[in-house]
């Protein structure tokens, strides 16, 4: 038994570790695929995106590394801190002068050349601080004072900050996420359904008096008709998947990524894979998701945790409502936000903090399933 202990203690979860890896290393073919001719024209090498890409893929397998063997109970003490540093992170884009933007929103701090998107890092410490107060107070999770009140706050705080980016895509991320987890936390269904019909005016009032985003709205339901504005992206997204039909054009032969999809690379590289991939490529796509999201919810299930079993819960969704909004925008299902691919898309914050979450899921599976392991972690960490 003390061997076997030992081999899991530095073995990796190869069912886990396999599509983050595949999907890591497509990511960087479909990034330089994506983005060379953009790269050739911004920045005189159209290597610029692929050289960027390979670090933060490094970068971001030392952090599943460094997290696989964090032990995951000492989130536990770090709740609070993570909640200030993701809040401080939030409001310096506004009050700084380090914050920088692009596309109309201001969403990314920049400390000399280093660039870094603080909700990337703030949806960790809202799963984090949501899996130890649910921990803490799960007796009393029905009491709506208790269980609903001050989650919902802490919430409140958090898209407050983003909304004010502006960035509703991840607005509408945080708030399905804390949704989720509360529901399988045990909070009353009654009180989530009552928050979402108060809050449903709200967002309808937020939509149509922000001419922006109520433009959004009227191309995602007939994109057609806006053709050269709003539409625009979507039109050109439909398009792509279009030409790729089953087999794909092949890898760098797509045709939308020549300056006829804005940022190919980040926000619409699903869309590249769809033409120059096929309907193959989409097939393998959302089989390594659907493995990643498999796992998640197994090593939640066989957790004997509860903290262990709210965060493993809280890190598989968030990967994967980020993969159904990407995909839901580049197929024409919803409107229009920018929001990454996981493990796929261009970009340092998401990848480094998505690949800390595999870690951290692996992590939860080697000494959270384990009754033994847990009783000792908790000894450990009072």
């Amino acid at each position: 038994m003390k061997q076997g202990q030992d081999i899991r203690s530095v073995t990796y979860d190869i069912r886990l570790l396999f599509p983050v890896l595949f999907l890591v290393g497509i990511g960087i073919v479909m990034v330089y695929s994506a983005s060379s001719a953009l790269a050739l024209n911004r920045f005189g090498s159209d290597y610029y995106f692929l050289k960027k890409q390979a670090s933060f893929a490094l970068l971001g397998t030392m952090a599943l590394v460094i997290c696989r063997h964090f032990p995951y109970r000492y989130y536990r003490s770090l709740t609070y801190p993570l909640l200030l540093a993701a809040v401080a992170s939030l409001t310096a884009i506004h009050i700084s002068g380090l914050g920088y933007g692009a596309g109309g929103s201001m969403r990314w701090l920049r400390i000399g050349s280093l660039s870094f998107q603080p909700s990337e890092f703030a949806r960790f410490a809202l799963i984090v601080y949501l899996a130890y107060s649910m921990d803490k107070k799960r007796e009393q999770l029905k009491q709506f004072s208790v269980g609903f009140v001050p989650h919902i706050l802490v919430l409140a705080a958090f898209t407050g900050l983003i909304f004010l980016q502006p960035d509703f895509g991840s607005v509408v991320i945080f708030t399905t996420l804390t949704w989720i987890m509360l529901f399988v936390g045990g909070v009353r269904v009654r009180h989530l359904l009552s928050a979402l019909i108060l809050v449903l005016p709200l967002a309808y009032w937020l939509m149509v008096n922000a001419e922006y985003r109520l433009k959004r709205l009227l191309s995602f339901l007939d994109p057609w008709q806006y053709p050269s504005a709003e539409g625009y992206q979507v039109i050109h997204s439909m398009m792509a998947f279009g030409t790729g039909k089953l087999w794909g054009t092949g890898v760098g032969s797509g045709y939308q990524k020549l300056f006829y999809l804005p940022e190919p690379h980040t926000d619409f590289i699903f869309s590249v894979i769809g033409e120059e991939l096929g309907l193959v490529g989409v097939a393998v796509i959302l089989c390594l998701y659907g493995l990643i999201l498999w796992r998640g919810m197994n090593i939640a299930r066989h957790t004997q945790d509860p903290f262990g079993c709210f965060m493993a819960m809280g890190l598989t969704a968030s990967i994967t409502l980020q993969v159904c909004v990407n995909m839901g925008v580049a197929l024409g299902l919803l409107p229009t936000k920018g929001l990454a691919l996981p493990f796929l898309s261009y970009g340092g914050s998401s990848l480094l903090m998505n690949m800390a979450a595999i870690g951290i899921l692996m992590n939860i599976d080697r000494t959270g399933t384990d009754p033994a392991e847990v009783q000792q972690a908790d000894y450990a960490t009072t």
